[in-house]
């Protein structure tokens, strides 16, 4: 077996799903899971549509996708980031499909670090565990960036820049939900110049952010900005899970330096993990859409409006610039609020520690909780109403 494999730590949801085992719900009200941040709001009916197609689902099942996905695809995607970020992205050297960002984020710390004894990987903490994992796979020692709020990027001394092959940032973040501004991406993008490291933005939260007129920034918008046009070093990744309500479809994108995208392509035929062409039709029309997305962003707002006065109230909870997470500091051990939130109130929610690193005694996600509002509007309400009224009791 792969020696790396014994690094590996028990996932966020399974450590969950032990804490509570044998846990009884003293209510009869439904149970709601606010843990698992897992859009349940409805998909386009375009996509529906396509993926019913009787041609479309014969063309898809009946043939070998192509590694480096479709060139309708790809223009698409290629579209979307003109768009989005007032990119030129070259598609047919810049862009690939991925079987969404999860499998691409993972995959490509399989392709880029070099295995070296020495190698560091740079990511926040609390953070997505898939990048810790990436690490961990290819014997390259995770540096944790603190990032309870804003990652303390520029406190990395230089002897951990000289070491690192790869940096993963997330915006907006999870959990946190904070948005990386021009000068923290700029910050990033000269350090990689300087010492030779590829960036891996995970950019999926993108589409869900607050303030209608102030979208995020990306990697690449700022390396483009700063005079880098092929992006170099830097790699972004995006996804129709959360843009598009589609987790299931398992369909992203990854982009940025030519060099790079190359490479990874070689990678990917032998990791086999083409996008299937059903899929692939389903995709481009998503992309090719910008209607559905706003509405959703819309549906996302109305969540945050309805319950942040209760949320600011009982925690002092800010909210979030971007995605669609509360993050909130409940002011005692997050296991110990988790569980008997779940055993008064039928409530799930995930504990902070869950998503971080104890790094010199301090955890960064400790005493905080991820509280997901990807349930329906009055779902959300009722849940976030009853998790607020049982804090006054549990604290």
């Amino acid at each position: 077996m792969n020696r790396h494999l014994a690094a590996l730590l028990p996932y966020p949801f399974e450590r969950l799903n032990a804490l509570k085992e044998g846990i009884r719900s003293e209510t009869n009200l439904p149970h709601v899971s606010l843990a698992l941040g897992e859009p349940n709001h409805d998909p386009p009916d375009f996509v529906i549509q396509c993926l019913s197609d009787p041609d479309v689902l014969h063309r898809g099942l009946t043939t070998y996708p192509p590694t480096r996905g479709d060139a309708s695809l790809r223009e698409a995607i290629s579209q979307w980031l003109k768009r989005r970020y007032f990119i030129d992205v070259e598609p047919e050297t810049s862009i690939l499909p991925v079987s969404g960002t999860r499998e691409g984020l993972f995959s490509l710390g399989q392709a880029v670090l070099s295995g070296d004894a020495n190698s560091i990987t740079v990511l926040p903490n609390p953070f997505y565990q898939i990048y810790e994992g990436a690490a961990f796979l290819r014997g390259s020692t995770p540096y944790y960036v603190p990032s309870t709020e804003r990652p303390e990027i520029e406190e990395v001394p230089s002897e951990i820049w000289q070491r690192a092959e790869l940096v993963y940032v997330c915006s907006p973040g999870n959990p946190s939900g904070y948005v990386a501004d021009r000068q923290l991406f700029s910050y990033l993008i000269e350090k990689a110049q300087e010492h030779e490291f590829i960036i891996a933005s995970d950019e999926c939260y993108s589409e869900i952010y607050v303030k209608e007129n102030e979208p995020p920034v990306g990697l690449l918008e700022v390396a483009a900005a700063m005079g880098l046009p092929k992006f170099n070093r830097c790699i972004a990744f995006n996804s129709l899970s959360k843009r598009s309500n589609c987790p299931g479809l398992r369909s992203g994108f990854v982009a940025g330096d030519p060099l790079v995208i190359e490479q990874y392509y070689n990678y990917r035929t032998y990791h086999g993990c083409a996008m299937p062409v059903h899929v692939q039709a389903a995709s481009e029309q998503a992309w090719l859409d910008e209607e559905h997305v706003i509405s959703n962003r819309a549906v996302y707002r109305r969540k945050f409006e309805a319950t942040h006065a209760m949320m600011s109230r009982t925690f002092g909870a800010q909210l979030p610039d971007g995605a669609f997470y509360y993050w909130p500091d409940v002011g005692i051990d997050d296991e110990l609020f988790a569980t008997e939130l779940f055993r008064r109130e039928n409530i799930t929610v995930l504990p902070g520690k869950y998503l971080g690193r104890t790094v010199e005694g301090q955890n960064p996600g400790a005493s905080r909780i991820r509280v997901a509002l990807v349930a329906p509007h009055q779902d959300c309400v009722d849940a976030i109403r009853r998790l607020c009224r049982a804090a006054e009791g549990i604290r």
